[in-house]
C-alpha cells in the first residue's frame, strides 16, 4: 500500500456540509488503497470533539487550528500585489514545513482539496498530483462583488481577479485539476484555456443509507402546519442571502394560499440576520447547529433551495431528493444537477415561480416527485460510481494525454 498526501483547507470530518462532504468521501475511496498523510485546517471549535475519530484513519495527521477572525485579518497584512486574500488565509508556515518533510521522506503522490492549498505543492517534481478545485472560486467573488456596495465591491472584484490568475496557474502545474460538475469544468476552460486536456471533474455523491426515505425520524419541531425547509451553514453569505430572499420575496406569496405555513432555516452559526427573520416572523425557525439535519427534511412538505448565488452542485438539493422530499430550487441552485424539471424536482426562476411551485405541492399536486427524485439520486449518485475513477489519475503517464480531455470534455 502507497503512502499519499491529502491536504485540504478544512478538517474533512465530520461531513457535515458541502465542502467537507465532498472531501471525506473522496478521502476515504483514497485510503482503500493508500496510507493517509493529512494535512488540514481546524476553524471550528466544534471540530475537535471528532479528531480521535479522524485519527483512525490516518497514518499521520497535521491539524493547524485557526480563528476565522485572526486569520481575516492576517490575510490582509500579508496581502502583495496581485496575491488573492484567499492565500494569506490559508497560509501556514507549520504546515508548510509538515508537507515538505512528508515529500523529501519519500511520499510521490498528493491529493490537494480546494485552491487554496495548492500553494503547498506548486512546482513539486516527481510528486503526482491531483488537484480538486471543485468550484471556479474565482467565479463566486465575482458574483459576489456584483451584488454587493462599495467598498466590498472592490475587494470581491480584486480577489475574483487574483484568483483567477493563481487558478490559472495551479492547473496548468498540477497534473490533474478536477471540478464538481461538467458546468464548472467547462466554466473554467473559458476562462483559462490553455488548462484544456489537463480539466475534467467528478460529480458528488449521496449516501443513499443514510439519506433515505425508509428512516422513521420523530418530528424535530412540535406539531403545527407544513413547513419547507432550508440546510445549510448559516454563516455562508450565498445561503444567507437565499433564506433572506425567500423570507422577504417568496413566503409572503405562499403564505397568500397557505398562510399557516412554517420556514425552518436548519444549519450552523445563523448570522444576526438570520436570527432576525425568526424574531421578526414566528412561523421562521432558525435552529443553529443540529446534530443532524435529516429530521427535518424528512419531515418536511418541501425543502427550498433559493439560491441566488451558487456553485457547483448543491449537496442540500441532491440530499432532500434522496430522502423522497419535494424539492423547489432556482436555476443557480439546480444548475450541474442531472434531474429532470418539472418530474424529478421543482425550478423556480424568480419569486413568483417559487411561491407557485410551493402552492402546487402543499395543494396536493406534484405527488410523485419525492419517488421521482429519489430514483434521479439512485441512478446517477452513488459515491461508489462517481468516485470510480478516482485512483486511475495517479497511473497516467505525466505528460497527459488527451483521453483525459476527451473524457471530460466529449
Amino acid at each position: 500500500m502507497r503512502d499519499l498526501l491529502f491536504l485540504s483547507h478544512r478538517i474533512p470530518y465530520p461531513p457535515d456540509k458541502g465542502e467537507k462532504i465532498r472531501a471525506w468521501h473522496f478521502f476515504l475511496r483514497l485510503a482503500r488503497t493508500h496510507r493517509m498523510h493529512l494535512g488540514c485546517f481546524l476553524d471550528d471549535p466544534a471540530d475537535r470533539a471528532h479528531l480521535d475519530e479522524l485519527r483512525r484513519h490516518c497514518a499521520d495527521l497535521k491539524i493547524i487550528e485557526i480563528d476565522r477572525t485572526w486569520q481575516k485579518l492576517l490575510s490582509v497584512a500579508r496581502a502583495r500585489p496581485g496575491q488573492p486574500l484567499t492565500l494569506g488565509y490559508f497560509a501556514s508556515a507549520d504546515l508548510r514545513e509538515w508537507t515538505r518533510r512528508k515529500i523529501a521522506g519519500g511520499i510521490d503522490r498528493a491529493f490537494v482539496y480546494c485552491s487554496a492549498m495548492a500553494p503547498y505543492l506548486l512546482h513539486a517534481p516527481g510528486v503526482r498530483r491531483v488537484l480538486d478545485m471543485v468550484d471556479v472560486d474565482s467565479a463566486k467573488w465575482a458574483d459576489y462583488a456584483a451584488r454587493a456596495g462599495w467598498p466590498a465591491r472592490a475587494v470581491w472584484a480584486r480577489e475574483a481577479r487574483t484568483l483567477l490568475a493563481f487558478e490559472r496557474l495551479a492547473a496548468q502545474d498540477f497534473d490533474r485539476t478536477l471540478f464538481v460538475s461538467r458546468a464548472e469544468a467547462e466554466a473554467f476552460i473559458r476562462l483559462a484555456p490553455e488548462t484544456t486536456g489537463r480539466v475534467g471533474w467528478m460529480e458528488n455523491g449521496v449516501d443513499l443509507e443514510k439519506f433515505s426515505p425508509a428512516h422513521d425520524f420523530p418530528p424535530p419541531l412540535p406539531a403545527g402546519p407544513a413547513c419547507a425547509v432550508f440546510t445549510g451553514s448559516m454563516d455562508y453569505w450565498p445561503n444567507v442571502d437565499a433564506v433572506t430572499w425567500f423570507a422577504d420575496a417568496v413566503l409572503p406569496l405562499i403564505r397568500a394560499r397557505h398562510p399557516g405555513l412554517r420556514f425552518a432555516i436548519v444549519g450552523a452559526n445563523p448570522t444576526p440576520a438570520v436570527r432576525r427573520l425568526a424574531e421578526r416572523d414566528k412561523g421562521i425557525v432558525v435552529t443553529g447547529r443540529v446534530a443532524d439535519v435529516r429530521p427535518y427534511v424528512a419531515h418536511a412538505a418541501l425543502v427550498v433551495a433559493p439560491l441566488r448565488i451558487a456553485r457547483g452542485i448543491q449537496n442540500k438539493v441532491l440530499e432532500a431528493m434522496a430522502m423522497g422530499r419535494p424539492v423547489i430550487a432556482t436555476p443557480q441552485a439546480f444548475e450541474g444537477v442531472r434531474a429532470e424539471p418539472g418530474r424529478e424536482l421543482l425550478i423556480g426562476a424568480d419569486a413568483p415561480a417559487l411561491a407557485a411551485l410551493a402552492v402546487a405541492v402543499l395543494d396536493g399536486q406534484h405527488a410523485t416527485l419525492g419517488a421521482a427524485g429519489r430514483a434521479a439520486v439512485l441512478r446517477d449518485y452513488a459515491w461508489e460510481a462517481t468516485l470510480a475513477g478516482l485512483d486511475a489519475l495517479f497511473e497516467a503517464p505525466a505528460d497527459l494525454s488527451s483521453s483525459f480531455a476527451h473524457e471530460a470534455m466529449p
